[in-house]
């Protein structure tokens, strides 16, 4: 899987490079996951822009990063969701469960508001 990290001082934002998070590459984002927790970030922002597809895996998958940070009182965030993306989160019944904004920038402005 294809994808850029940009570890920060109190959070981690992963942006995807590929069209989509599916069984074939959804474990590597786990993993991927597991492994920024593990070092300590609770804070994470998934950018999905370039994302056109995700299957039942990749939704696994990024609903595990949201229990990695919930469970450290943290924030996982997704942004740039089209909307196939935020349909299939919708049918799901997973908008309110998720931290869903339209860009990075939002996310991170959201993400700095609650700091506070």
């Amino acid at each position: 899987m294809k994808f850029s990290v940009d570890k920060q001082e109190n959070v981690v934002i992963y942006e995807l490079l590929e069209e989509k998070l599916t069984s074939i590459n959804a474990p590597v984002l786990k993993s991927e996951l597991v492994v920024a927790n593990a070092e300590g970030y609770k804070n994470m922002i998934v950018d999905l822009d370039k994302v056109k597809f995700v299957d039942s895996s990749g939704l696994s998958a990024l609903l595990i990063g949201h229990r990695l940070c919930k469970d450290e009182k943290g924030i996982f965030a997704l942004c740039g969701m089209n909307d196939a993306v935020k349909n299939l989160i919708k049918i799901s019944q997973l908008e309110d469960v998720l931290h869903l904004y339209s860009t990075q920038h939002d996310a991170r402005t959201a993400f700095d508001n609650k700091k506070k």
